[in-house]
């Protein structure tokens, strides 16, 4: 998550969430502007980005010699740090007039809690070349907490499970500081390629990320299911080496990916074996929110109330908390300033 604003001019505020596999644009009184997959289209010769969002996405596995769609962040953070700030510049441009780009923005970066000190110096990096006069880090669940209006500010306990594309961040917040938190590289990106891998091996079929993602999307789940539901998966059969369609059902996409649901559930659970005892009222009283696109996939909320005995509840809207956060932020610096760090 990223967003930057400008003192003293409320009208060009801008919220930024850079996420793994989508990056959503927040402009003060116009709302979300953009929401675009995280993906550019690199020319190979000369590395220079011809296409971001929505445009590169529909590139990836249909490009020529010397074109190549990237994803720019893998696992949370940046590991392209030129093609990420090329991106992100083209994002900014999309969202805002000329007049709004001339000033340069303080920079506040929603960071993994799990990030190490290369990471952020690649976010730094980016945030600079993006034109930044200031940058501060926040951590990523205290940010989706803000977005649906939890008091991160108060001695209250809130436990918020963020389950992005490239990562889980789990955390216990209370007065603006995460208490206890964990972090895995294990999100809607393992499952995609869990599928992939299924459909290799059972299915003799190549399919690619984007139709592994469409297949999550539409089968899968936490808990089998006692009626499966059905849709034909397109790819190319490795043995004829034709395009074929295959119908599959939940219940074997929900096998597929039920390694990687397993370890975000267990997550989920050490960061409670590590929560302080204070912290136990609050949560029986408030339970988990679950946010971030991985909130959506059917069955995961059960799942973890049956292994936490707690109440687990899905954040209204869970795509666009971390989104709303920056909004929130924005709308009272003062109030949050205590959830930046430099």
């Amino acid at each position: 998550m990223l967003f930057l604003f400008r003192s003293g001019a409320p009208s060009h505020d801008v919220g930024v969430d850079l996420g793994t596999c989508n990056t959503l644009v927040h402009v003060r009184g116009r709302g979300v502007v953009v929401n675009e997959p995280s993906v550019a289209a690199v020319r190979r010769s000369d590395r220079s980005v011809q296409a971001v969002g929505l445009e590169a996405k529909r590139m990836l596995g249909r490009t020529g010699s010397d074109m190549q769609a990237i994803r720019p962040l893998q696992g949370g953070v940046i590991a392209d740090v030129d093609v990420a700030e090329a991106m992100l510049r083209r994002f900014l441009r999309r969202a805002t007039p000329w007049k709004m780009r001339r000033p340069r923005p303080r920079l506040v970066v929603g960071v993994p809690s799990g990030i190490t000190e290369m990471e952020r110096r690649a976010v730094r990096s980016s945030a600079e070349a993006a034109g930044a006069q200031e940058l501060y880090m926040v951590a990523e669940p205290i940010a989706a907490a803000i977005g649906i209006g939890e008091p991160v500010d108060t001695p209250v306990g809130t436990m918020v499970v963020d389950i992005g594309g490239g990562t889980t961040e789990i955390a216990l917040i209370a007065l603006g500081g995460i208490v206890a938190d964990a972090s895995i590289r294990i999100a809607g990106d393992v499952m995609d390629r869990a599928i992939v891998l299924h459909a290799r091996r059972q299915h003799s079929l190549l399919v690619g990320d984007s139709t592994a993602e469409l297949t999550k999307i539409g089968l899968g789940t936490a808990i089998l299911e006692e009626n499966p539901r059905v849709m034909e998966v397109r790819g190319r059969h490795l043995v004829s080496g034709l395009p074929r369609a295959i119908e599959m059902n939940s219940t074997e996409i929900g096998r597929a990916i039920h390694e990687a649901v397993q370890a975000i559930v267990a997550a989920v659970v050490r960061a409670l074996e590590q929560s302080p005892p204070e912290f136990a009222i609050d949560i029986v009283d408030r339970g988990i929110v679950l946010t971030g696109g991985g909130a959506l996939l059917p069955g995961l909320p059960e799942l973890i109330h049956r292994r936490t005995n707690l109440p687990v509840r899905v954040a209204d809207d869970p795509l666009t908390c971390v989104v709303r956060g920056t909004a929130a932020i924005l709308d009272d610096l003062e109030r949050y300033r205590m959830v930046l760090r430099t």
